[in-house]
């Protein structure tokens, strides 16, 4: 697909969204967000970015191989549930730890971030495999 327009708006909308996926995914904690609407922001501002670029120009910009992106997070999301057998409760059961400042972290965020991860690296694995086989065409 050869739109300049696209092609513009893809360059523009790629940082853009990347931030906003970055504010969905912490505010995901307290508030609706979280990791997979994070996640497909990111993976349609990467989207708009190769749709006139190609293939090449999204394994480019993502720089890790999306079917490797959406591994480290499907283990981010296991390994966020291993506090809590360690400590004898269920399973994803979240751990916080609190500070006196007010600041708060817990293993959701690492349950989040691994489902950003891996919807990211799902959602650019299908996009990049279909813009393979449109330049086969």
């Amino acid at each position: 697909m050869n739109s300049p327009i696209l092609n513009v708006a893809g360059r523009m909308l790629l940082p853009l969204a990347l931030l906003f996926s970055l504010y969905l995914l912490w505010r995901g904690h307290n508030a609706p967000g979280g990791g997979f609407v994070g996640g497909l922001v990111a993976a349609a501002g990467f989207t708009v970015h190769a749709l006139p670029r190609g293939r090449a120009a999204l394994l480019k910009a993502l720089r890790w191989p999306p079917a490797s992106i959406a591994a480290v997070g499907l283990l981010l999301a296991l390994v966020s549930g291993a506090p809590a057998l360690f400590l004898q409760t269920p399973f994803l059961t979240h751990q916080w730890q609190f500070w006196d400042n007010g600041l708060a972290l817990g293993t959701a965020l690492v349950f989040d971030v691994g489902v950003y991860l891996s919807v990211l690296g799902a959602v650019c694995a299908f996009v990049g495999y279909y813009l393979g086989e449109e330049a086969d065409h």
